[in-house]
């Protein structure tokens, strides 16, 4: 899942990393993969938290919800944290790509000719395989 978000992080990064002058362009790479890891990890922490509610609002309504919210300060925070960019650089970054992967997220977790992300597939990386992931497998139903 995680090579599929970075994918995805790319391929909507343009002017909010790639073509930003505040992340040098040897930068993009890592700048696009820290994104990609700050998504993973709070969704992940949300399914570790039992917070399960605030991950099938987010695919239920296209991406939009208060998680988009805690992604976009989390992301921000990586940012300012590994590239040195100030509060409203990574402020800007994160509110201007992270609405717009959540929701190309939901879209092709939703699409069943898409096969790039699925529910069950999801909740399984998040999960960290069966355990937690497997029990949450029967979501998918919800989102079909």
């Amino acid at each position: 899942m995680l090579d599929n978000l970075i994918n995805l992080v790319k391929e909507h990064a343009g002017d909010a990393i790639i073509n930003n002058k505040a992340i040098p362009n040897e930068h993009n790479d890592a700048a696009i993969s820290s994104t990609a890891n700050s998504i993973f990890d709070t969704l992940k922490s949300q399914v570790a938290g039992g917070n399960l509610s605030s991950i099938t609002d987010m695919f239920s309504n296209n991406g939009n919800s208060a998680l988009s919210s805690n992604i976009s300060s989390n992301v921000a925070g990586d940012l300012m944290k590994k590239f040195g960019l100030d509060n409203t650089q990574a402020a800007g970054i994160a509110s201007s790509l992270i609405p717009t992967v959540m929701q190309s997220l939901a879209k092709k977790t939703n699409d069943p000719n898409d096969s790039s992300f699925d529910m069950q597939g999801i909740l399984s990386s998040l999960g960290g395989g069966g355990g937690l992931g497997g029990m949450l497998g029967g979501l998918t139903n919800l989102f079909k």
